[in-house]
């Protein structure tokens, strides 16, 4: 190789790390998460894939690529895909490891999923896009492995199962299972949590110690190098809570690119702590209650919950509640639609992930209204529902994409700015965040119409006169009552996401804009600009 060529690739390494995505950079994103064996094929072929056998069905780093344009295209500039390490090979009690979460060896990529090389060819092709790559990681554990629930330290036990690269016994906490009681929600048993293992005696899953400073070495060069080699730009830190707190901040910082942890409890005291260790955290405690407020059925569920665990959010997390991954289904919780079909509910629980202060994450299918319950049932093949783009929810979710990128253009604080709430009600939100105001109800399809009565401030000095939905571009009619407020109405309890007409294009031009039109990313702004701010800050 000539020695330019060299340096160039050197000067190029440099400037990746130098220039990694951060929390900033982040809060500006919204996320579609897929589980990588059930979202594309390479070959694109229709394949059956039967959810209930919890076996391998062919979704490929190569079938994403390929299925990128749809993703973007529903305004996503980031990507969350499955752990890509080796994981276990073979059947256990609960299926093979198609879903990436039992690692087996931590230096090379699951072959299920493709070559080295095809992970960092959809890397590239991401970056292409200006879109980012999340990878989900395990640390806390490896694979299951019954013989070393039985006798871990035994030389035998341990030779059978072969783990790299914690290759020793003493890589490992001696074996016991977490006791159900240490999840107490007042008096949690945070060494238990952190030291037992996960699993059950049918598929005990070795658990990492990672109190040992050779472990903590390997793992924080593991992570170091798995960023650099495959250009990957965040992190989804699966089971954060049973990984010692100080554990985490060394390895944050060898990954040296943005960090999301899963802290799975519904308290916000207890998932705060974890805000200090890594830039953000999956917003469980908030989803608990956005699940149970459009779930229960209409007017049933409790909106007033919503606000007050946003608000808790608000106070008690370090970087507030703008660094939180928003959601409302993921792997590992059922779909929203296998407890309600009303689509008014399921919309509106939508829109929150999007209007609120948090990163909006999208899981694979939801567009597409899965209605998968608990695991396995919610990890459907994607290619069978034919990745049809003109679906209600596919064109509501491109829409709140559209909503949220036009705000962020019109106020350049949007992302910073908490959101507050107006008069809410067991049946009836009102979320500002300006230039939004969206007006949520859990009143159902089968309400004729909903009446809001908002105070005269409600839209942040204007009058009213403007105003679109960003979901339907129409113009919305505001009448003004006696009091000096307003009154709006919905009808079929729909979810509004209003916008002043006049500081918003988000309805002009909708059929010829791209989505990554208005997306950004760290390699596209002049690399040497980019280079001699990097080179500033190491002055």
């Amino acid at each position: 190789m000539a020695l330019h060529s060299f340096s160039l690739i050197a000067l190029l390494l440099w400037a990746r790390t130098c220039l990694a995505a951060n929390l900033d950079d982040w809060k500006a994103k919204s996320i579609y998460q897929v589980v990588t064996d059930r979202f594309a094929l390479p070959s694109d072929n229709g394949a059956p894939c039967d959810t209930a056998m919890r076996r391998y069905c062919g979704g490929s780093w190569e079938g994403v690529i390929q299925k990128l344009d749809y993703i973007q295209g529903m305004g996503f500039d980031a990507v969350w895909i499955s752990p890509v390490v080796s994981n276990v090979e073979g059947q256990s009690a609960y299926g093979e490891a198609y879903h990436g979460y039992w690692p087996q060896d931590l230096n090379t990529v699951n072959k299920h999923f493709g070559s080295s090389d095809d992970l960092k060819r959809l890397s590239s092709a991401l970056h292409a896009r200006g879109m980012y790559l999340m990878v989900d990681i395990v640390v806390n554990h490896m694979g299951p492995n019954t013989s070393a629930a039985q006798d871990f330290t035994s030389s035998s036990a341990f030779a059978s199962y072969q783990p790299a690269p914690l290759s020793s016994a003493s890589s490992y906490h001696n074996f016991h299972f977490v006791s159900g009681t240490s999840y107490s929600s007042t008096t949690p048993n945070q060494t238990d949590i952190e030291q037992g293992w996960l699993g059950d005696t049918s598929a005990p899953l070795p658990d990492v110690n990672t109190e040992n400073p050779e472990v903590v070495t390997l793992m924080n060069t593991w992570i170091k190098n798995l960023v650099t080699e495959y250009g990957v730009d965040g992190l989804r830190i699966d089971t954060a809570k049973h990984v010692r707190k100080d554990f985490w901040p060394d390895f944050v910082a060898s990954a040296g690119v943005f960090s999301m942890g899963e802290v799975l409890s519904d308290d916000v005291g207890y998932a705060s702590p974890y805000t200090s260790v890594m830039d953000s955290i999956l917003d469980y405690p908030t989803y608990f209650a956005l699940f149970s407020a459009f779930s229960s059925g209409a007017g049933k569920g409790n909106l007033s919950a919503l606000a007050a665990a946003t608000s808790a959010s608000q106070r008690e997390y370090k970087h507030g509640a703008v660094a939180l991954g928003s959601f409302l289904e993921n792997q590992d919780q059922p779909r929203l639609q296998s407890k309600t079909q009303d689509m008014a509910l399921v919309m509106n629980a939508i829109a929150w992930t999007f209007v609120n202060d948090g990163i909006p994450i999208v899981y694979y299918g939801q567009e597409q209204g899965y209605t998968g319950s608990n695991d396995p049932d919610n990890r459907e093949a994607l290619w069978l529902s034919g990745y049809t783009t003109d679906k209600p929810l596919v064109k509501h979710i491109t829409s709140l994409n559209r909503a949220r990128k036009a705000a962020m253009s019109a106020n350049k604080d949007f992302l910073t700015t908490p959101v507050t709430f107006i008069t809410p009600n067991t049946n009836m939100l009102a979320v500002s965040k300006p230039p939004l105001l969206t007006l949520l109800t859990n009143a159902g399809s089968s309400t004729q119409e909903v009446s809001w009565t908002l105070p005269g401030n409600a839209f942040a000095g204007g009058d009213g006169s403007d105003l679109i939905d960003a979901l339907t571009c129409a113009k919305v009619n505001v009448v003004k009552t006696s009091s000096g407020g307003f009154s709006i109405r919905a009808k079929a309890g729909m979810p509004q996401v209003l916008m002043p007409a006049s500081n918003s294009n988000v309805c002009q031009g909708q059929q010829n804009s791209s989505p990554s039109q208005n997306t950004s990313h760290r390699w596209t702004m002049p690399l040497a600009f980019g280079l001699i701010a990097c080179l500033y800050s190491y002055i």
